[in-house]
């Protein structure tokens, strides 16, 4: 009989997952009260068919509560030149709420949702499940709407900072 193993601890969780790029979204949705976003990084595909994408939402996110009412969300894949956006959406230029959005330009495409007319690429989603998990609701929707730029280089996030395009290897 095996014991189950001990959990790692936080900081050697987020050094790990630090090693690992991924590209910066802004996660939308159209609230009561105005539009809310925030920055995530953990945005994924779960199926193309149907198309859907998953999201997780920190509990102490202002977006969750609009996100949960109108059972919509938009996943923007931010470009290089959108640091500004990431930041708006990060906490770090002291906004919060729809006060966000006045970096950059958005529009809507079916949902209500608020997408990033600049965005490489949007997923207009609406909520199918919700699954808690520690301080986090996983938020699954299907794709009902969507963009694709074709052109232009990511953000990404690597280390612990933010880059922008991608460095060819040598």
């Amino acid at each position: 009989m095996s014991e189950t193993p001990t959990p790692i601890d936080m900081k050697t969780f987020w050094r790990t997952l630090g090693e690992r790029a991924t590209g910066m979204t802004v996660v939308t949705a159209a609230g009561d009260d105005g539009p809310a976003g925030f920055l995530g990084l953990s945005a994924a595909h779960v199926t193309a068919d149907p198309p859907t994408m998953l999201v997780s939402v920190d509990a102490k996110t202002s977006a969750l509560g609009p996100i949960l009412a109108k059972k919509h969300f938009a996943v923007n894949f931010l470009p290089a030149e959108a640091g500004h956006v990431a930041d708006a959406f990060s906490g770090k230029g002291g906004l919060s709420g729809a006060d966000r959005f006045v970096a950059g330009e958005w529009g809507t495409i079916a949902t209500g949702a608020p997408t990033f007319t600049a965005a490489l690429g949007v997923f207009d989603c609406v909520v199918e499940q919700v699954i808690e998990r520690g301080s986090i609701s996983i938020v699954i929707g299907t794709v009902v709407g969507a963009h694709a730029a074709g052109t232009g280089e990511p953000l990404l996030f690597f280390r612990g900072k933010t880059i922008a395009g991608l460095t060819p290897a040598a």
